[in-house]
């Protein structure tokens, strides 16, 4: 059909519809026998205000029956319970964990009749042991599992509560974990306290932080940002985290208010400004992150990036042939004179000529002004042998952190941040120490309640690694 005839008769359709009144969506409204559409009702919005109600408390959940039991049988101390009428006895059942099984704990405590000179009756029953939670149920081994499932294992405390229902017919709610955790925290805080003291009162640190999100934020649906500020002494081989809203200079200035001795960083500028108003730290760099910016260069200027490798890879050599042979810090110290110095000077002179000739703003001017800032702070390991040449060792026990993250994402609040670097601060010093967390931890659990207050540094890991408790692995 030609296109001139299909539109004239388009046209007049539409003329003839306009003649009997109609629109042409009205005149196919007519057809269906429909008259004109009907107007439609006015719209009124209306608010209001619910108030959710609070879920309560489900309380504590019954240990399952088909759990094993260990049943202990406690008499009471000092007393000679021959002959005497037992009434009853009280009985307290608490869970422990052992490696792949839950163990229900029941404690007996026989009741004693005694009959007095004055006609009456004392009733004598055993005491119980200190407990990690006063009138909790869980025991030592359990809450150790907990805490090491989630910062070493990295596993939230959800798929831990979903694993013992699995597994073991468990059932506990999330809220009563977590209160387990608050406490287990508070029982360890003056230990955290005194790992706070022994590290700063070492004469050599290591530092370095790292990122953490925080529910607890300011701004409507974003996390808030903190820092875990990680402090390591290689002395002893612990680690302090010290978790900090803010990457500001106040953080490492409180923590390190006090601290005199060798500080090794990077090239941080809160460090430049800690290091100017404590004249009694001195500065130490990090050969990894001087290696770093020349690593990333290779492309833009392979010559120049090329020979700084190759000078830095030979002053790494030399550091992991004192390793592997195991040289004292007296030998390491003479052998980096002899051997390692006259490269290291080289290098020095070598990034200060380039870098004022090389005034380029891409990677490779970058590593050139890096280089000569950070290269003449790594003079004092030419001084004493016990300085490292890098921050490596410390940047390996931030990542546990960074595997946490990925896995339970967030800190809840500032307290619960502050919690992590506890857990994260004594795990990571078992692991520089090649202790057992759990054993470690399952120990202390079982010992602090009762244990002296000016005797803390005992249960530190480095002195808990010298003389270890005997401690039930099953």
């Amino acid at each position: 059909m030609p296109r001139e005839y299909r539109r004239a008769h388009r046209g007049k359709s539409v003329a003839q519809g306009a003649e009997r009144g109609l629109a042409p969506r009205a005149r196919s409204t007519a057809l269906w026998g429909q008259s004109a559409p009907l107007p439609e009702p006015a719209k009124q919005e209306v608010t209001y205000t619910r108030h959710k109600p609070k879920k309560a408390h489900p309380g504590r959940a019954s240990l399952p029956e088909h759990l094993p039991v260990e049943e202990i049988v406690l008499e009471p101390q000092g007393v000679d319970t021959a002959g005497l009428e037992c009434i009853g006895q009280e009985v307290t059942d608490t869970l422990d964990y052992r490696p792949g099984k839950l163990v229900i704990i029941r404690r007996i405590r026989p009741k004693y009749a005694r009959p007095e000179a004055d006609g009456s009756t004392t009733v004598l029953v055993a005491d119980l042991p200190s407990r990690s939670i006063d009138k909790g149920i869980p025991e030592p081994g359990l809450l150790a599992e907990l805490c090491v499932a989630k910062y070493v294992d990295h596993l939230p405390f959800y798929r831990q509560i979903k694993r013992f229902e699995r597994d073991h017919g468990w059932v506990v709610h999330k809220a009563t974990v977590g209160d387990w955790f608050a406490a287990t925290c508070s029982l360890l805080e003056p230990l955290y306290q005194q790992l706070l003291r022994t590290v700063v009162d070492s004469d050599y640190l290591q530092v370095d932080e790292s990122t953490i999100k925080v529910l607890a934020s300011e701004k409507k649906g974003k996390a808030h940002l903190g820092y875990q500020w990680v402090y390591r002494d290689p002395d002893s081989g612990l680690v302090l985290f010290d978790y900090r809203k803010g990457r500001g200079v106040h953080g490492v200035m409180e923590r390190l208010a006090d601290f005199a001795g060798y500080l090794q960083t990077d090239g941080y500028k809160a460090y430049e400004t800690y290091l100017r108003k404590h004249p009694q730290v001195t500065g130490v760099s990090c050969l990894a992150h001087i290696r770093r910016k020349f690593f990333e260069a290779r492309e833009q200027h392979p010559r120049l990036a090329e020979l700084a490798l190759a000078a830095i890879g030979f002053l790494y050599h030399v550091e992991a042939h004192c390793r592997k042979r195991g040289r004292s810090a007296a030998e390491r110290l003479a052998l980096r004179r002899r051997v390692s110095r006259p490269v290291y000077e080289a290098l020095l002179d070598w990034a200060e000529y380039e870098q004022k000739n090389n005034l380029s703003s891409g990677a490779i001017g970058k590593a050139l002004k890096y280089a000569r800032d950070q290269l003449p702070r790594l003079s004092p390991c030419f001084r004493d042998g016990r300085l490292e040449v890098d921050n490596n060792l410390i940047e390996n026990s931030i990542r546990p952190l960074a595997l946490g993250r990925k896995n339970y994402l967030f800190a809840g609040s500032h307290e619960g941040a502050r919690r992590a670097a506890m857990l994260y601060s004594f795990f990571a010093s078992c692991q520089r120490l090649e202790v057992n967390p759990r054993a470690w931890l399952r120990d202390i659990l079982e010992r602090i309640p009762d244990h002296p207050v000016n005797r803390l540094d005992e249960l530190l890991p480095h002195r808990w690694a010298e003389a270890p408790a005997e401690v039930s692995t099953q």
